[in-house]
């Protein structure tokens, strides 16, 4: 490995702008290792950049203040500097080509950065990838690092990517947008040639189901159970169940069927959890000393609760219930990815999926007693999630894909919608790139909503 200056890099050899790479970056072939650059410990040279780096703006009276900062830095001295300079209308930052790029490899990109005076890091904050073709043009889209984890005083961005068609090369773009008192500092920048990650696939079973009359929660948690067993035969990694399971078919109150959690139909559950070895998500009354939730539960394939959502938004059925409202919206962590829950009236609302998918859900479940398809549809694309349903009223269960698709569709009682799908699976447009990563860098939940009256 070859270190020049403020770059250790391993790479293909190339021209850019007609240098040889291995010139102008630091970068050496090393057909062994691949693709491998990293830059930390920078000093000012020509015109006050660092070796190899380039300063972009859209216009020069929006230019922020680029800088070499000898006093905050991770692993060496020196930092790349971006000030606002007081200037609410500056974007921009540092660019550095990298060459030796393929298309359909993948590629790990990492660097760290600290701010100051930043009032909303997560839009105003860039780290991405433009991608080069051999022309010089942009080949396909950028990619926007947002992955975020802290990393001591300082913060981990993180993207894995693949280059795409036609890329030979690409710009690591570091931009600080629209903060007139901000200041951020970035160091340990890397890019790695990185396997292909493989598929992440799933397989998840929504049930259609709704039983007839019953005189008990227990008989109707039974029958449940029961189309479970007739209706799922394969192995499954997640049975959805609806919403408020224990009351449906036997005319019971919430009140009447509610019970504490764990209790004894999540008892039940994980039984059938455990026996299975899948997660199981249902919907429930809770009773927690005198306050009555509407809840759905996460059982693991050990039959452990892991987690509950209570459902925030109550329609008024559930407020002349004597229901209260949930507080948050949790995500939870499994051993194939990271998991949302919604109940009914949630659905109708933005801010339960969105508030789940920023937080990195792979997918949404839905256990409802009435659901719209177009509304189940536009939540899965505008967050760009999957989203499963369940709804015992209107007798559908539904599998969606982030881009809105139905994947798989039950509409006849008492058959499961049942669908492997892979979490991995990149959703693309060929205009507006990964609308994954752009909509959790984009999103602005730093401008109020004003309220009515």
């Amino acid at each position: 490995m070859k270190k020049i200056g403020s770059t250790t890099a391993i790479g293909a050899g190339a021209l850019m702008n007609g240098v040889p790479f291995a010139l102008a970056n630091g970068a050496k072939q090393d057909s062994e290792a691949g693709l491998h650059v990293h830059q930390s410990g920078f000093s000012a040279e020509r015109e006050g950049r660092a070796a190899g780096w380039s300063t972009w703006s859209a216009r020069p009276e929006i230019s922020p203040k680029m800088f070499i900062d000898p006093v905050h830095h991770r692993s060496g001295p020196g930092s790349l500097g971006i000030y606002g300079d007081t200037n609410a209308s500056a974007y921009g930052g540092w660019e550095f080509k990298v060459s030796g790029v393929e298309p359909g490899k993948w590629y790990r990109f990492t660097a760290y950065y600290c701010a100051d005076g930043v009032q909303c890091e997560s839009w105003q904050i860039v780290s991405r990838l433009d991608w080069l073709a051999a022309d010089g043009n942009r080949a396909g889209q950028p990619d926007y690092a947002y992955r975020v984890t802290p990393a001591g005083d300082w913060k981990q961005v993180t993207l894995d990517a693949p280059a795409p068609a036609k890329a030979t090369g690409v710009k690591l773009q570091f931009y600080l947008a629209n903060s007139p008192q901000g200041t951020v500092y970035w160091d340990d920048i890397t890019l790695d040639e990185i396997p292909a990650p493989g598929p992440r696939r799933i397989t998840v079973a929504s049930i259609n189901c709704q039983p007839g009359s019953t005189d008990s929660s227990q008989e109707t948690v039974g029958l449940f159970l029961q189309n479970i067993e007739q209706s799922v035969k394969q192995p499954t990694d997640v049975i959805l169940l609806t919403e408020g399971m224990t009351a449906v078919g036997n005319g019971k109150d919430p009140i009447d069927v509610a019970e504490p959690i764990p209790g004894p139909t999540t008892s039940r559950l994980a039984k059938l959890a455990k026996r299975r070895r899948t997660y199981i998500i249902a919907g429930l009354f809770e009773r927690e000393a005198n306050t009555l939730y509407n809840v759905a539960v996460l059982i693991d394939r050990r039959g452990t609760i892991i987690g509950k959502y209570r459902k925030v938004y109550l329609p008024r059925e559930d407020v002349e219930a004597g229901m209260t409202p949930g507080s948050s919206y949790p995500v939870f962590r499994t051993d194939f990815g990271t998991v949302g829950i919604m109940i009914c009236w949630d659905h109708y609302y933005t801010n339960p999926a969105r508030a789940m998918a920023v937080q990195g859900a792979d997918i949404i479940f839905l256990p409802a007693s009435g659901a719209y398809t177009l509304i189940e549809r536009a939540r899965a694309f505008e967050n760009h999630v999957f989203l499963a349903s369940s709804v015992h009223s209107s007798h559908h269960a539904h599998i969606i894909d982030p881009a809105g698709e139905m994947v798989a569709e039950s509409t006849a009682l008492g058959t499961p919608a049942i669908a492997t799908i892979d979490l991995n699976h990149r959703y693309t447009d060929p205009w507006l790139g990964d609308m994954k990563e752009r909509f959790i860098k984009e999103i602005r939940f730093d401008v109020k909503v004003p309220r009515v009256g």
